[in-house]
C-alpha cells in the first residue's frame, strides 16, 4: 500500500494557516498559557511563526462543550509539510483547545492579519450609523422648520382676513363718528 503523502519532499517548506478555537471563559493567565502550550507544540516541529492573528471572542453557530461563545486565533507558520501530521494529534487533545483547523492557502496568498480589518470595518460601520443618524435628524429637522413656516403662513395668513374684514363692519361706523364729528351742533369753534 502506498504511503500518503510520498511526493513530500523534506526540503519543502510551506506557509500553513492554523485556527483555534477556544473557550471565551478563560482567564487571562489560562488564554496566554493555552495559547504558549499551541505555539510550543507547532514549533516543536521545526515550524516558524510568520504571523499571529488575534480574532478576539465571537459567538458560535452551536455550542461546543457546552460553550456558546469563543476566542478565535490564526497563526501562519512556514513549515514542512510532514510535521502537520506530526501536530494535528498534539492539538487534537491539548486541553481547552474546542476546535482546530490546518490549512494549506493557495499559491500567491498574502498572510493578512484580518483582526486589524475587522476593527477598521467596525469603526466604518459605527462612521455609517452616526452618518445615518444625522441625515435622519436632518431631515427631521428640515420637516419641523417646513411645518412651522406653514403654521407662521396659516396665522399670518387668519390675521390678513381679520385685518380685511374689520374695516368692513367698521365702515358704517366710522361714517357715524366722523358725521357726528363734523356736524356743526357739536363743534365748539
Amino acid at each position: 500500500m502506498p504511503e500518503l503523502h510520498e511526493d513530500i519532499t523534506d526540503e519543502d517548506t510551506r506557509i500553513y494557516e492554523f485556527c483555534f478555537l477556544y473557550p471565551a471563559t478563560l482567564s487571562q493567565k489560562e488564554e496566554a498559557d493555552l495559547l504558549k502550550e499551541v505555539e510550543k507544540t507547532i514549533e516543536e516541529t521545526g515550524a516558524k511563526q510568520i504571523s499571529k492573528d488575534l480574532w478576539g471572542k465571537r459567538g458560535l453557530a452551536y455550542r461546543i462543550k457546552g460553550h456558546t461563545e469563543g476566542n478565535y486565533v490564526v497563526y501562519h507558520y512556514e513549515m514542512k509539510p510532514r510535521a502537520v501530521i506530526e501536530i494535528d494529534t498534539p492539538l487534537r487533545i491539548t486541553p481547552n483547545v474546542l476546535r482546530h483547523i490546518i490549512v494549506k492557502p493557495p499559491k500567491g496568498y498574502e498572510v493578512t492579519n484580518f483582526s486589524e480589518g475587522f476593527v477598521q470595518w467596525l469603526k466604518d460601520r459605527e462612521n455609517a450609523v452616526d452618518e445615518k443618524k444625522k441625515e435622519k435628524e436632518e431631515r427631521l429637522a428640515a420637516r419641523v422648520a417646513e411645518k412651522a413656516k406653514r403654521q407662521v403662513k396659516r396665522v399670518a395668513a387668519k390675521k390678513d382676513e381679520e385685518v380685511a374684514e374689520k374695516p368692513k363692519a367698521d365702515k358704517k361706523q366710522i361714517s357715524a363718528e366722523l358725521d357726528k364729528l363734523i356736524s356743526d351742533d357739536d363743534l365748539d369753534i
